[in-house]
């Protein structure tokens, strides 16, 4: 069981870089542990901290302006090594959604299994996003799992997006796919008894 998502409000953090890969979000050197905890310890390691592990003022996550559940990026997110890491990273860092123009198809699967919510948007509605948070960041997104909008709430401009049924079930009701398939045993109890044609 994993947590539930179905509609969250919140401020965002932008991160306006294209081609941010798996590599990027968690370094290899960071890969050793076994269990997910602890990876957003080293989420954008090499971005967050100088060679002296010491924050890097300019990097976004080490500002105080910007906070929020949601993490918006450019274009190509989670490109590179196919790690599963990177997913539980940006989860265990407190991120429960992510809002790009393109994903990785490999980084979508893994983020879908893992809980979190990658959202895919138009080129033009990341930058619509990207100014706002700029204007004012304290600007709000919000995003409808269940009709799959994502809104500006500043703007009141919203756009729809994209995401697998099976996925989105599993979302919004806590389910990884063991779960899922336990959801469905009276169905197929039934299945099983019924005559053979």
């Amino acid at each position: 069981m994993t947590k539930i998502f179905k509609h969250i409000q919140t401020s965002v953090v932008p991160l306006p870089i294209e081609n941010i890969d798996t590599d990027q979000i968690i370094p290899a050197r960071f890969l050793k542990a076994t269990t997910r905890e602890g990876f957003g310890n080293n989420l954008f390691r090499d971005w967050r901290f100088d060679e002296n592990d010491q924050p890097k003022e300019d990097f976004v996550l080490n500002h105080p302006t910007y906070s929020g559940k949601v993490l918006v990026a450019g274009k190509n997110f989670g490109c590179g090594s196919s790690r599963e890491h990177a997913a539980w990273a940006i989860s265990d860092y407190g991120f429960d959604a992510v809002v790009s123009s393109f994903f990785a198809d490999i980084f979508k699967g893994n983020a879908l299994n893992n809980g979190l919510l990658p959202v895919q948007v138009s080129d033009d509605f990341l930058k619509k996003i990207f100014d706002a948070v700029f204007a004012d960041h304290t600007t709000v997104v919000d995003i409808d799992l269940e009709n799959q909008v994502i809104k500006i709430s500043s703007t009141g401009e919203q756009e729809s997006f994209e995401i697998n049924p099976y996925k989105k079930a599993c979302l919004m009701n806590g389910y990884d796919d063991i779960d899922y398939i336990l959801s469905n045993r009276a169905a197929v109890e039934e299945f099983e008894k019924a005559p053979n044609p």
